[in-house]
């Protein structure tokens, strides 16, 4: 048993086999899981609130789950042609397993749907764990934003990855705009 949750470990495999009906768009009523996710895995979470307002505003924001037990989610702006991940996350049962990769996948998907041409993201240099994944995924830093984080020590830098996004011709010959 997983002493975390309390139940069997996960089962990625399962859910990576059926995503379709593991991902979908968060909701007002996940913002509490989130929220406690949040404060388990980041020394500085977004809090509640932040959820909230990306909600509000009309961020893409999808959660992952199993049944019950939620275990990622990510929040990302697209603007014109370019889409800007703010938030990806797994819960720490779940870390590991190819959730997190899988999810950032489809962020990248949907950003493409929405006529994204890149992703950029922001991510510490102390993540390496992130960093390692973003690398390889095709991400490239582009640039540095200094004191960008909160720190135990007072501010960290940021690293900006971008990656170009595959463009999908949409089907019909129109995009419906």
């Amino acid at each position: 048993m997983n002493a975390v949750q309390g139940r069997a470990p996960i089962d990625a495999a399962r859910i990576l086999a059926a995503w379709g009906q593991a991902c979908r768009p968060m909701a007002e009523a996940d913002l509490d899981q989130v929220d406690e996710i949040e404060r388990q895995i980041y020394s500085f979470p977004w809090t509640r609130g932040n959820f909230a307002d990306s909600l509000r505003s009309g961020y893409d924001a999808w959660v992952v789950r199993d049944q019950e037990l939620l275990l990622g989610y990510c929040i990302v702006m697209v603007a014109l042609d370019e889409a800007h991940l703010l938030n990806i996350s797994v819960a720490p049962p779940a870390q590991g397993q190819g959730l997190g990769r899988r999810l950032l996948g489809w962020v990248e998907q949907c950003a493409a749907a929405r006529h994204a041409q890149s992703l950029l993201l922001e991510v510490r240099p102390s993540n390496l764990v992130a960093k390692s994944l973003y690398e390889r995924a095709g991400y490239e830093r582009i640039g540095l934003r200094r004191g960008y984080y909160p720190s135990m020590r007072g501010r960290e830098d940021a690293i900006v990855m971008r990656k170009m996004l595959a463009v999908h011709p949409v089907s019909g010959g129109t995009d419906g705009n």
